[in-house]
């Protein structure tokens, strides 16, 4: 190039070759054209090195200013080209609002939850309140006061999570039952008191029906007349309300616990005909029986823990593993497998969501 190059036409023609292109396919094919490493302006560009002075300058500025302001038109059309790509793929998708909806999963609730809600729905209707507690505890509350003796095997390494020795050297545990929580609430409210306590519990154990963590829950009544015999209406109602079964064969046997005096265990009818348990009275005698839960007269030294006079108040307390007796009613054999996080397992086992249920309503 020795001479200054017009560009006023080349800037026309470029402009109008822009303002042609239909959509940004075409548009990006312009600028590859001008502006790319071939394209017409870049090839004016380098022949700029053949003129002298203050030509080259001023051609320099001229191809400048064409690139600059195609540039800025491509940029302009591009926005409109997009705008107008954008209306007809809106017009063109517009949702059918009269389709069903599509259905989608479902979240399932887990057994042990479902069995929790059972159990607090049944106790609220007996006019129980929900009452809960630290999952760590001290051994005050989680031993010494519900009348366990520093010799008894629960206290054991090889049966309780002890935390590390604290600078007093003591040592807080993780709480072996829900109990805990019937001397926090003894010590906090005065008699008439009717609670229960569902929760977490930790023990050293796994099997098929024990795991490290399981779930308690436990009643606590207490007033100036309850006897034993509230104690085993309220537990025959219970049993027959969460299992669902109005006949159900309910037996209280002597036994011992730290706690209570006097103290029962609590078993329920079941047949094992066949090799298969089901729970009920289906008039093959009462030699099949299962062991539920715990029960029994809260002991003087207890109440006397949680600051009340056993000179004039009395009471009863039961508890029971919320896992055992969910895998008893919803027929699950291993304990662990609550534990597994398996959706396979639970979309089996779980539950829908539905209204809570109650001992009126029923189950």
């Amino acid at each position: 190039m020795t001479t200054t190059p017009d560009v006023t036409e080349l800037e026309s023609t470029l402009l109008a070759e822009v303002t042609a292109a239909d959509s940004l396919e075409a548009l990006e094919a312009v600028r590859v054209s001008v502006l790319g490493r071939k394209g017409r302006i870049t090839e004016q560009m380098k022949g700029l090195g053949g003129l002298e002075g203050e030509a080259r300058k001023a051609a320099g500025q001229s191809l400048n200013r064409v690139k600059d302001n195609v540039t800025a038109a491509i940029s302009a059309h591009q926005l409109d080209l997009e705008a107008a790509a954008l209306e007809a793929r809106l017009a063109g998708e517009t949702t059918d609002v009269t389709l069903p909806v599509r259905p989608r999963p479902h979240g399932r609730i887990h057994p042990v939850s479902q069995a929790m809600e059972e159990c607090i729905a049944i106790f609220g209707e007996m006019g129980f309140a929900v009452a809960e507690g630290p999952d760590i505890e001290d051994d005050f509350h989680n031993f010494t006061a519900l009348n366990i003796p520093p010799e008894h095997p629960a206290r054991q390494m090889h049966d309780t999570f002890y935390l590390p020795e604290r600078d007093d050297g003591s040592r807080l545990v993780l709480r072996t039952h829900t109990s805990p929580v019937q001397i926090r609430t003894m010590e906090n409210s005065k008699p008439p008191i009717r609670v229960i306590a569902p929760g977490r519990t930790y023990r050293s154990d796994s099997d098929a029906t024990h795991t490290p963590m399981f779930h308690q829950i436990e009643a606590l009544v207490v007033d100036e007349t309850t006897h034993m015999g509230h104690l085993k209406g309220c537990i025959i109602d219970f049993c027959r309300a969460f299992f669902g079964i109005p006949d159900l064969p309910v037996r209280f046997r002597p036994s011992h616990f730290p706690f209570t005096e006097p103290s029962m265990e609590v078993d329920i009818g079941c047949s094992r005909a066949g090799g298969e348990l089901r729970i009920g009275n289906f008039g093959d005698g009462a030699d099949n029986w299962l062991e539920i839960m715990g029960s029994g007269m809260v002991h003087p030294k207890v109440l006397e823990y949680g600051g009340i006079d056993p000179a004039k108040y009395q009471g009863f307390a039961f508890g029971m593993g919320i896992d055992r007796i969910a895998m008893l009613k919803y027929g699950i054999a291993d304990l662990r497998t609550f534990f597994d996080a398996d959706l396979r397992w639970l979309s089996h086992y779980g539950f829908a969501p539905l209204a809570v249920p109650s001992m009126v309503r029923g189950l």
